[in-house]
């Protein structure tokens, strides 16, 4: 079985972090019990002082080359993704997608109808390439600035209902799509570093929700239990 972790800046993590896809290797190689594969066009973290993705400076130098592999980028969102799922699960062949995107197309890019849209392009892209591939999609998770500014609160709670429709009109039993649910007491306060990205304990939070949906839906891996830090 082949997974591919598609995001933004919550995903591909920043230098000297572990990031949750670290998290979720580690979940898959002690609970998958067969063979599977992580694969995506990229492997490399965001170095910030750089202002670009060429690090490969993760918080766990062990972490295998071959379980690095993604497809998210630091300022990356629905609509920078659709465009180009095809050709990438053409090239990588992922049976199932760990997706969480979002909050920087609301943010900076697109509207709520807008990239209610892009979602649905960005399905129809990597059906196309793959008929039978399966999505395990995370709603945005509100950060501090919707704590502040009540309009783009507004677009996140109403994007996350119109994902949640996206999901029920675009599920098949082919290729299922389940809708994650934000994680349980997921706070950004305690569970970022800056009101929006992943710390350690975020980190786990979103791997185990997306753990949590593969083994409940699909009877993939177990239960999530954090494995501790090297």
């Amino acid at each position: 079985m082949r997974f591919m972790f598609v995001g933004d800046s919550m995903t591909i993590g920043r230098a000297g972090d572990y990031t949750w896809r670290y998290r979720m290797w580690q979940h898959l190689d002690s609970t998958f019990g067969g063979p599977y594969r992580i694969v995506g066009p990229r492997c490399e973290v965001y170095d910030t002082t750089a202002d670009a993705p060429v690090s490969h400076d993760y918080a766990d130098p062990g972490f295998p080359e071959h379980a690095r592999r993604h497809l998210a980028g630091w300022g990356e969102g629905w609509q920078h993704m659709a465009p180009v799922m095809g050709e990438t699960v053409a090239a990588h062949r992922p049976d199932v997608l760990l997706v969480s995107l979002g909050l920087i197309d609301l943010g900076f890019y697109t509207d709520a109808e807008q990239t209610a849209d892009n979602v649905r392009r960005f399905t129809a892209g990597a059906r196309a390439a793959r008929p039978g591939v399966r999505m395990v999609l995370l709603p945005v998770i509100p950060n501090s600035r919707a704590e502040e500014d009540a309009p783009f609160a507004a677009e996140v709670t109403r994007f996350n209902e119109l994902l949640a429709k996206a999901v029920a009109d675009l599920t098949t039993d082919a290729s299922p799509i389940l809708l994650a649910a934000r994680p349980a007491s997921y706070d950004i306060h305690h569970d970022t570093y800056d009101g929006t990205h992943p710390n350690a304990s975020g980190e786990h939070r979103l791997a185990g929700e997306f753990a949590a949906v593969l083994h409940q839906a699909w009877g993939i891996g177990a239960p999530y239990r954090p494995a501790q830090d090297p």
